[in-house]
């Protein structure tokens, strides 16, 4: 049986970091991560360690839309950083105009997931998971599946990039190949880390006045037991998926939310029935990874589906309702964590709820030259 294209060349890739890591090389110096004190650095794979020329270099290979099969799409065409590096798309669309499963996740902070997308266990490291949108086939978003070579052959031949892979990668004197690239792309998206909100100088620099007093009504909302918001986007990330060099283990949730409920038993869609596709289990109907909601007001539209346009329509017509499969005539999703279980809220919580969730959002993330398009 043919293994698709991105598990191939994982494969691949599996073999080249195994040369590289048997080498040897010498020990780099601690990388910098600009981190504020109360926040633990990443964890960091040991056979792919961070430098600045490393993280330098995935940030052209991440913006570089030659990695696509017509040119047309690069890992920034839907994570784009103005967005918090997502795309503001319901799903996106590949290069042969095949729309996506789900919506494009925020890269904010993914150094401190253990686990990457919507709904897939198995994806852990950002290295393997780079491959997906490269090489995917089901669905297609950059195409380049069986073109392997073909963009080998285009980065060695390119007038820069031979020079910044002997800089990051000197212990293989500047191999390009699947490994390195994929090595690279996932160096830079570990510094895509945002802790500067208001909310941050607020509860961890004193800043009494970083935020207004409806955000302050809206944290007690969020941190409530009525909205009880906080037990699955709590933590420094505000998800209940977390690892870094403090934690002893990762925390990893997969949480039915209660969005569909089509037969009445808690089914979801066709290509949405999250963690039971890769599980097989019938109670993991509808189970997605809970997303940071760092960011989050700018990163509509909401949901792994994209299909709640608003945070408004978040909080009153899916949250406050046991979750939106009721509007279509069905009963709550008996499938539905045991925190979805609805609250009343009137229009001025709402906007105190929405003032602190506008809290969260960077705008020195948004705006910083070290994650921008290093091509304008």
């Amino acid at each position: 049986m043919k293994k698709p294209g991105w598990k191939m060349a994982a494969a691949i890739l599996g073999v080249a970091g195994t040369v590289m890591m048997l080498t040897g090389a010498a020990s780099p110096s601690p990388y910098d991560w600009h981190l504020p004190a109360w926040v633990p650095t990443p964890v960091v794979p040991a056979d792919n360690p961070m430098s600045v020329a490393k993280v330098e270099l995935g940030r052209y290979l991440f913006y570089d839309k030659r990695l696509s099969a017509d040119g047309s799409m690069a890992c920034a065409s839907c994570h784009e950083q103005k967005r918090a590096f997502t795309d503001g798309k319901v799903v996106p669309t590949g290069v042969n105009g095949e729309p996506g499963f789900k919506n494009a996740m925020a890269l904010a902070n993914v150094a401190y997931l253990p686990v990457l997308t919507w709904a897939n266990p198995n994806l852990k490291r950002l290295e393997t998971q780079a491959l997906v949108p490269i090489f995917g086939d089901h669905p297609v978003e950059m195409g380049m599946a069986g073109r392997e070579e073909l963009l080998l052959k285009l980065l060695r031949e390119d007038k820069d990039y031979p020079a910044l892979f002997r800089s990051a990668f000197p212990e293989s004197t500047g191999e390009i190949s699947l490994s390195t690239i994929t090595r690279a792309i996932a160096a830079f998206e570990r510094t895509l880390l945002s802790f500067n909100a208001p909310y941050d100088r607020y509860k961890y620099a004193g800043e009494a006045n970083a935020i207004s007093d409806s955000a302050k009504r809206g944290e007690a909302l969020f941190f409530g037991e009525r909205l009880e918001c906080y037990h699955c986007h709590g933590g420094l990330n505000f998800t209940d998926n977390i690892q870094h060099a403090r934690s002893g283990f990762p925390e990893i949730g997969f949480h039915n939310d209660g969005l569909y409920n089509l037969d009445g038993n808690g089914a979801y869609p066709a290509n949405g029935h999250g963690l039971r596709e890769f599980t097989g289990e019938a109670g993991d109907e509808g189970k997605f990874r809970t997303p940071s909601l760092r960011n989050i007001t700018l990163t509509a539209p909401y949901m792994h589906d994209g299909s709640i346009p608003t945070l408004a329509a978040v909080i009153k017509s899916h949250y406050a309702k046991k979750g939106r499969a009721v509007y279509d005539g069905k009963p709550p999703n008996p499938l539905r964590s045991q925190f979805i279980e609805g609250f009343a809220i009137d229009d001025d919580e709402v906007m105190d709820l929405l003032a602190f969730l506008e809290t969260l959002t960077d705008r020195n993330f948004i705006t910083d030259p070290r994650f921008a398009d290093p091509f304008k």
